[in-house]
């Protein structure tokens, strides 16, 4: 059984389309949705969205987000988005190497948390590459 699933960014619609399930990481633990959830409204984390249709499995970074279940559809307004054929591996691994180095030096609490929250984005953008070659 499938359900409309919507997965939108401020600067664009990344897809709309019919799909059995998608799986993300909520702020409170993975999630998955499947035709007929209930409803729900939740925080999505940094990390890989995935979506299952006829048998497949695609992967999306995305850099967090609001997730909506309703009967109609399931939207997931993404602050990022990327499909892993955007992805441009060598600039994510320079912007892991550079939260890392940020990260050694532990200037400043703020430094510290936005650091961490590059090498997350990052991290995932490399993983969501890598599972889509």
């Amino acid at each position: 059984m499938k359900f409309l699933f919507e997965l939108v960014t401020p600067e664009r619609k990344v897809m709309s389309e019919e799909v059995d399930m998608i799986m993300a990481r909520a702020v409170d633990g993975d999630i998955g949705i499947l035709a007929n959830h209930a409803p729900l409204v939740t925080t999505i984390d940094i990390g890989q969205l995935l979506i299952k249709k006829d048998g497949k499995e695609q992967y999306v970074a995305l850099g967090g987000g609001i997730l909506e279940v309703s009967k109609e559809k399931t939207v997931l307004l993404a602050d990022t988005a990327e499909l892993p054929h955007e992805i441009d591996i060598r600039r994510a691994e320079e912007a892991k190497k550079r939260a890392k180095l940020r990260l050694e030096q532990r200037s400043g609490e703020i430094n510290v948390k936005r650091a961490e929250i590059a090498l997350r984005k990052a991290l995932t953008r490399i993983e969501v590459a890598e599972k889509g070659k």
